[in-house]
């Protein structure tokens, strides 16, 4: 692939809802501009996007993937994203990555919750864009009423920019709004101009009249020459439609079909002409150097630097760090240093990626999206430039996973190779994050949702062959008391030759602290136990702080005095008095009323204010309390607070998904430690005993 200039670039995100077409847009659109002999389809498996087995075996996307496609003098990079909300981390690092944004929308599935999760996400990131709705094609699909919704849901920005044309249930052309004549497909697929039919005259006046009101809106001159009546001319239209597209103020609405690969042309070409090239946009970091504000605006006659949107990992084709160019040009073996590691590596060979095909390109202008391979420091988000102009980005903020389970190996052996491909998953998706729960004797899998998790059990096997089995975690528990103890505990042991001796008097009572597991000090007088043996007494207690008797929970809170005892000037050893303090611990954390204490977060749960009712009487249900309710900076949608046990939120991603329609989002972090309720106090220890039970059955 040719060099391409910053003003010849255009960088364009597609969003949307899972199924409405985006990957086949990009097959119609590299077919129409030569790029591929015929379109791949995701039945067949043989899409330019989704290349990836699991992608193909699934039928849906999970990467985001790269697809330029050069129209006329131009190269669109388009990035194609996931549109099932589990994979929102791709979708986030896409954006990031985008000048502009493409919303699909089904035609025949209408406006759906991924829709509007788009929209928000380009008014997150500030991304002009446009719509094009597709599955026209099928004869129920209806572009009216989704004009009419957006229109309804964002107000005069939407500007329909065409109308279909259908003969006998089949879709054979378009109104063009602005020029306001009706073009039909010839048998080649080029257009050629035709009447615009009856049905069309009435809508064609009311979107003009909106497209018109879209323009006036732009400037007070327009505004004051709409309201006396003036008409505005195609190029002042155009003009209009050029300086607004480009800020978000006008949002154009398009249609065709995929399948047939109609309409893609009209929107490659309205691609080039209206969304902005990276030339048009802003970008600053910071120079590590001397703190002060780098706008690098993508200007090629500045030193280079790039910013690390996307790391690919595969144990075939190694590691590949997908970049955009923020300033100056990118050349091959040029050198570059990466502040947040301190690292500088020869980047070697620049590569444009064609879904999984990685061309070889001698430079990358300003504002270009590219990959370098092999680097090893480069993370996602990370920042590149030089050393002698060392630039830091502000790194993109990308969703923080909450649904989460346990694993272990399926297989005994594997654990060192699971540790490993993980850390590569982990890498290759900041919204993944493997936990070590030491207190609890168990790993965790943090992700987005259900669906996020089970597709890193498959790759975890197609990939890097290793299996691993999902349960529901433990949850983090902990125990402690209530009163105080004070116990005897004599550890003797003869076997022949020297025995065993340990003799402790104890009192176990609370702390006052909850932070640590105890503290222990030390009272005794006239050297009943001699003070070589205390730090012996203070490692039992270490050691059986660990799982406490009630539930075996690690315990807290504890405060342990040693106060008499006696020993055995023979016998006595420091093991026995560790044995001695263990079994002192025991009897008395259980005589001082001992209490199971369990986690308690800080719910957030934003949701569309007609579902605010049915959540919080699911919270209700979950032992929760509600706080408070609060307005969101987006209409229409309420934040409610809550407190609710750790306990209950397992399996709490499927349930607001699905009460929502799949439009609630949550999020939570750790409030306190509260006593569990006696009901679910006796169930754990039940169900602690009944797994001692087991253990010496076997």
């Amino acid at each position: 692939m040719k060099v391409f200039t910053t003003d010849k670039i255009r960088n364009v995100v597609l969003l949307g809802h899972s199924g409405a077409g985006k990957t086949s847009l990009i097959e119609s659109m590299a077919f129409l501009a030569g790029q591929i002999s015929k379109p791949g389809t995701i039945e067949a498996g043989n899409t330019i996007s989704d290349y990836d087995k699991l992608e193909q075996k699934n039928k849906f996307s999970i990467y985001t993937s790269l697809a330029p496609i050069v129209w006329g003098d131009t190269k669109i990079n388009f990035l194609d994203t996931p549109g099932y909300f589990d994979f929102v981390g791709e979708v986030e690092e896409a954006v990031s990555a985008a000048d502009a944004a493409i919303i699909v929308i089904s035609g025949k599935s209408g406006i759906e919750v991924g829709t509007k999760k788009a929209w928000e996400m380009c008014d997150k990131f500030n991304l002009p864009r446009m719509v094009f709705v597709t599955d026209m094609d099928i004869d129920d699909a209806s572009y009216r009423e989704i004009v009419e919704e957006l229109q309804e849901l964002y107000g005069k920005k939407i500007a329909p920019f065409h109308l279909p044309i259908r003969e006998n249930g089949e879709f054979v052309g378009y109104v063009n709004v602005i020029q306001q004549i009706g073009k039909r497909w010839k048998g080649d697929g080029a257009p050629e101009h035709c009447d615009v039919p009856d049905y069309n005259k009435e809508y064609l006046e009311k979107y003009r009249e909106a497209l018109m009101e879209s323009v006036a809106e732009t400037s007070e001159e327009f505004m004051d020459r709409y309201f006396g009546g003036e008409e505005f001319s195609e190029d002042e239209i155009r003009q209009a439609l050029r300086a607004n597209v480009g800020t978000g103020d006008i949002v154009p609405v398009m249609m065709g079909s995929n399948t047939l690969n109609r309409g893609q042309y009209t929107m490659l070409v309205d691609i080039v002409k209206y969304l902005p090239s990276p030339e048009d946009r802003k970008i600053s970091g910071i120079n590590a150097n001397t703190n002060e504000v780098y706008e690098a605006d993508y200007d090629f006659s500045k030193p280079k630097s790039a910013y690390c949107f996307k790391t690919i990992v595969d144990p075939f084709v190694g590691k590949y760090s997908l970049i955009k160019v923020n300033s100056g040009v990118l050349k091959t073996d040029d050198l570059l240093y990466n502040k947040h590691k301190e690292t500088e590596e020869k980047i070697g060979k620049l590569y444009v990626l064609t879904g999984s095909k990685a061309e070889e390109v001698p430079e990358l202008h300003a504002g270009d999206i590219g990959a370098l391979s092999k680097l090893q420091k480069v993370g996602t988000t990370d920042s590149l430039s030089t050393k002698a102009n060392p630039i830091l980005y502000i790194r993109t903020p990308l969703s923080v996973p909450y649904t989460y389970k346990r694993y272990k190996a399926k297989n005994k052996g594997d654990e060192d190779k699971i540790a490993q491909a993980l850390a590569k998953l982990c890498a290759e998706d900041l919204t993944l994050k493997v936990v070590n729960d030491g207190e609890n004797s168990q790993s965790l899998i943090y992700g987005i949702g259900d669906r996020h998790i089970d597709m890193l059990v498959q790759k975890l096997n197609e990939k890097y062959k290793v299996d691993i089995e999902l349960s529901q975690p433990k949850i983090a528990f902990k125990e402690t008391i209530r009163g105080k103890a004070d116990v005897e505990y004599k550890y003797k042991k003869q076997t022949g030759g020297h025995g065993q001796y340990g003799h402790v008097k104890m009192t176990f009572e609370p702390s006052g602290n909850m932070e640590e597991h105890y503290n222990f000090t030390e009272s005794v007088v006239g050297g009943a136990v001699p003070k070589n043996y205390f730090p012996a007494v203070e490692k039992g207690l270490q050691e059986a702080v660990l799982a406490g008797p009630l539930a075996a929970y690690p315990v807290v809170g504890i405060h342990a005095n040693l106060y008499d005892g006696s020993y055995h000037p023979v016998d006595s050893s420091e093991m026995a008095f560790k044995v001695a303090a263990k079994g002192a611990f025991k009897e008395g954390i259980m005589k001082a009323n001992p209490i199971l204490l369990e986690p308690i977060e800080t719910l957030k749960v934003v949701v569309p204010d007609s579902y605010t009712g049915d959540v919080m009487g699911d919270l209700n249900k979950r032992r929760g309390r509600v706080l408070g309710m609060n307005p969101t900076e987006t209409a229409g949608k309420t934040e409610i607070l809550a407190e609710v046990p750790m306990a209950e939120l397992y399996g709490y991603d499927t349930t607001l998904r699905s009460m929502t329609g799949g439009y609630g989002t949550f999020s939570y972090e750790l409030a306190r430690y509260e006593q569990v309720p006696s009901d679910v106090q006796a169930k754990e220890v039940e169900r602690r005993a009944n797994k001692i039970k087991d253990v010496d059955e076997e």
